[in-house]
């Protein structure tokens, strides 16, 4: 029979369906690393929320385990790299706070349009300032959605029902799915101009950081009142608070912060600021539903072999695992750099596949690709949910096989059309399990696609690696591999260098100030 630990405190439902479903379960909270490794030996299964760090130390100890369930989105806190290296399935429940967090965006909303924390401190201490608390209707009024997936979609509808104006910014937002949510596709620009309420829905990338940065504060709507219950990070405080100290930002309701716990922020204290310690996921009915949603699908996985909103892996056989693993590692990778490139919105993503490629099972590569591309600009995503994700954002997805053999053996093209037109990246396997980038928006080049790097476009002139190596050394930034390609002698070049860690936002800027630069963004696989 199936053991799973629950070492996090869940509600008592998961703990009841293991049962049901014929997995035996231990209870054991609270315990220290130190303890947890001492009995993880002896489990199929570790059912966690937030609290249980999964570490490469637990996992070495975790001779028996095959499979970790997150009751929640975020998995922060296990090392997915060490679970997959160790052949331990990761799966989370994407979807189970989704209403939850969309609600208490809603609730903090209402708590700036109509002053409610201030207007109950003020009554409650026997002051009774009616004429103090003038607010304002949400009716008529327009919300600015920054991210129109699952919540923010969510946050869409509730929003109409309080006739409201809603338009979205969100680049894989394709014009069937604004309408069919109601709302008006914008631009940013156009989005700050026009919003009396903002309310944020996105994860934390090197994209969408700062996405309320003080130059974008400074375009909105004077009075304009702003909501966060997505991550830390979206927005500049210190921007935040100038803005509200001015008066040019009406209000603002933060339910994440850059730093958590957060003890000591500036913004405490500051005239029309709301904020919660993360409730976003904090309600009764959330707390059940991802309890029951990881027990049901830990248990499906340990005693039919289901697999359910992994992170690491798609749904396939046993038989064809072994042969897919790494052309579904070299899809990922080629999926996540095409949406780590790509700007603006997604008509239609293709995956050609071609020689020894097209002979195998296509879906799980397809899947693999549409993870990779997508968790750029969402974190709920995962190889088995990827496709419903895809067709709810309106995305045309095409698969293509060619079974004769090009100038590789086998090759995986990724190509995505835009308003700005169609581009592809394409990789091989070398000795049939290293994934390798053979080629970049039609620029033939040789890559490893792993960990931190920098992706330039530059004019192709004598010098200029030379000033680039001399930059980033100056800035203490160490250069693992370096690989170059070009379409013309004194055309167009591409640089793709692995570095030892992220760059700086200073730094970068450094790098795209150098002369010749059309463009420079950091990566990360």
């Amino acid at each position: 029979m199936p053991k799973v630990l629950i070492s996090d405190k869940m509600d008592p439902k998961a703990a009841q369906i293991f049962r049901e479903r014929g997995v035996e379960v231990d209870e054991i909270t609270g315990k220290t690393p130190e303890e947890v490794i001492a009995i993880i030996g002896q489990y199929d299964g570790l059912a966690i929320r937030s609290s249980t760090k999964v570490t490469k130390a637990i996992l070495a100890a975790a001779t028996n385990l095959k499979v970790i369930g997150r009751a929640g989105i975020g998995v922060d806190n296990v090392d997915i790299p060490a679970a997959s290296a160790q052949g331990v399935v990761v799966m989370n429940t994407p979807f189970g706070n989704s209403i939850t967090t969309a609600e208490h965006a809603i609730a903090l909303m209402f708590a700036l349009a109509r002053q409610l924390p201030e207007a109950d401190a003020s009554t409650q201490a026997g002051k009774w300032e009616k004429n103090r608390f003038m607010g304002v209707e949400l009716t008529a009024k327009t919300l600015g959605l920054i991210g129109a997936g699952n919540i923010g979609g969510i946050v869409a509808d509730r929003a109409l029902g309080l006739r409201m104006k809603v338009v979205a910014y969100d680049p894989f937002l394709s014009p069937e799915r604004a309408v069919e949510l109601g709302v008006e596709k914008v631009e940013l620009d156009e989005l700050l101009a026009r919003a009396d309420f903002i309310t944020l829905h996105t994860p934390l990338t090197d994209q969408t950081r700062n996405i309320l940065s003080a130059e974008n504060l400074a375009k909105t709507k004077k009075g304009v009142r702003i909501i966060n219950c997505a991550r830390g990070g979206l927005i500049d405080e210190a921007a935040l608070k100038a803005g509200l100290d001015s008066g040019h930002i009406g209000g603002a309701a933060l339910d994440v912060f850059v730093t958590e716990p957060a003890k000591d922020s500036p913004l405490f204290g500051t005239p029309n600021f709301v904020s919660t310690p993360h409730l976003g996921a904090s309600t009764d009915e959330a707390q059940v539903n991802v309890a029951i949603q990881v027990a049901e699908q830990m248990s499906d996985y340990l005693m039919s072999g289901g697999i359910t909103n992994a992170l690491n892996v798609p749904s396939l056989s046993a038989e064809e695992a072994p042969r897919l693993k790494p052309y579904m590692a070299l899809a990922e990778k080629l999926g996540s750099l095409v949406g780590q490139l790509t700007t603006g919105s997604i008509a239609r993503i293709s995956i050609h596949s071609e020689g020894a490629a097209a002979e195998l099972n296509q879906k799980p590569m397809v899947s693999a690709v549409l993870a990779g591309f997508l968790r750029t600009q969402t974190d709920t995503v995962n190889m088995v949910n990827a496709p419903l994700l895809a067709k709810e954002r309106g995305m045309e997805v095409r698969e293509v096989r060619t079974e004769r053999e090009g100038d590789y053996h086998t090759l995986l093209r990724v190509s995505v059309k835009t308003d700005a037109g169609e581009r592809s990246v394409a990789g091989t396997l070398f000795g049939d399990a290293a994934p390798r980038l053979v080629e970049l928006f039609g620029i033939k080049v040789e890559a490893d696609l792993a960990g931190h790097m920098l992706y330039v476009v530059n004019e192709d002139a004598p010098g200029f690696i030379g000033r680039l190596g001399t930059l980033l050394g100056t800035g203490g930034v160490n250069i693992g591999t370096f690989h170059l390609g070009r379409r013309t002698a004194g055309g167009e070049a591409v640089l793709l260098l692995s570095i030892d860690e992220a760059l700086t936002p200073e730094l970068l800027a450094q790098v795209r100030a150098l002369p010749g630069v059309v463009t420079a963004m950091g990566l990360a696989f």
